[in-house]
C-alpha cells in the first residue's frame, strides 16, 4: 500500500497516495500538474529541478514525496500574485536574464530564497557565488546577475520584509 502525502504546494492543500520512492519532483509534475518544475540532470547538478520547501530551497529530484509531506512547497508557478509578475519575474523578462526558459524555474526559487534571507545584497559577486549551484547553457549569466540585483531592489521598494 502507498503511503498518503498531504503538504501545501502554492497555498493550495494536495493529498495523494505515491509510491515511497517517488521523486518530489514527479510528484510536482505528474500528479500535481504543475510543468515547471523541470528535470535537467536528475542528479541534482544542474538545479532546474529547486523548489522551496518551507522555505529552504532544495532539488526536488532529489527528494522523496514522501519527504515533502505535511510541509509547504513552492514552484515557479507559485511566485505570481493576482495574475501579475513576481519582481523576480520581471527583472528576468527586463534584463533578458532568460533564452530557452529551462533552468529559469530554478534560478527565480533559488534567487527568491537568496533574496529573502539576504534583501540587502547587491554585491556581484555574492550573487554569482550564491547562484553557483544552478547551471545555465543558454544565457551569459551577467543579465542573470543584473536580474537579480534589480530585483532585490524592486523587492526592497515593495516591502521591508520581502516575502513576495
Amino acid at each position: 500500500m502507498s503511503p498518503r502525502v498531504s503538504m501545501v504546494v502554492n497555498g493550495r492543500g494536495v493529498e495523494a497516495d505515491v509510491e515511497p520512492r517517488r521523486l518530489l519532483a514527479d510528484f510536482l509534475r505528474e500528479d500535481v500538474h504543475l510543468y515547471g518544475t523541470h528535470l535537467g540532470c536528475e542528479h541534482g547538478v544542474c538545479g532546474a529541478c529547486t523548489v522551496l520547501v518551507d522555505g529552504e530551497p532544495v532539488r526536488s529530484c532529489l527528494m522523496l514525496a514522501v519527504q515533502a509531506d505535511g510541509g509547504e512547497v513552492t514552484t515557479v508557478e507559485g511566485l505570481s500574485r493576482d495574475g501579475g509578475l513576481h519582481p523576480l519575474q520581471e527583472a528576468f523578462h527586463e534584463h533578458h536574464a532568460l533564452q530557452c526558459g529551462f533552468c529559469t524555474p530554478g534560478f527565480l526559487l533559488t534567487s527568491l530564497y537568496l533574496l529573502r534571507e539576504r534583501p540587502d545584497l547587491d554585491d556581484e559577486g555574492e550573487i554569482r557565488a550564491a547562484l553557483s549551484g544552478n547551471l545555465c547553457r543558454c544565457t551569459g549569466y551577467q543579465n542573470i546577475v543584473d536580474a537579480v540585483r534589480d530585483a532585490a531592489a524592486r523587492m526592497r521598494q515593495d516591502s521591508p520584509t520581502t516575502k513576495g
